[in-house]
């Protein structure tokens, strides 16, 4: 089973709002998920992101992958660098 952290999307028509979540690349991108790890709201100025780091890098020390727009927003706000930090410091 490979696991993705990923954008679902919620929100009516042309105010969207989205979920981070972590789910089975199977699943439908608005469909079941394992759980729910941040929010981000683009129509916001600043955009407002939300994040459970501490869940978050559990889930990427576990072999998720995000995906290229959450692996973005997760590179802003520097938890891809604490997680590359304590997965190469190690050795």
């Amino acid at each position: 089973m490979s696991v993705k952290i990923r954008l679902k999307r919620m929100g009516s028509k042309k105010r969207p709002f989205y979920r981070i979540v972590v789910a089975d690349s199977r699943s439908p991108r608005d469909g079941r998920f394992i759980e729910k790890v941040g929010t981000y709201s683009p129509l916001e100025q600043p955009s407002k992101v939300t994040l459970n780091e501490e869940d978050i890098l559990n889930w990427l020390n576990n072999g998720a992958q995000p995906s290229d727009t959450v692996k973005n927003i997760l590179s802003n706000a520097g938890i891809m660098k604490k997680y590359h930090e304590a997965k190469y410091s190690k050795k």
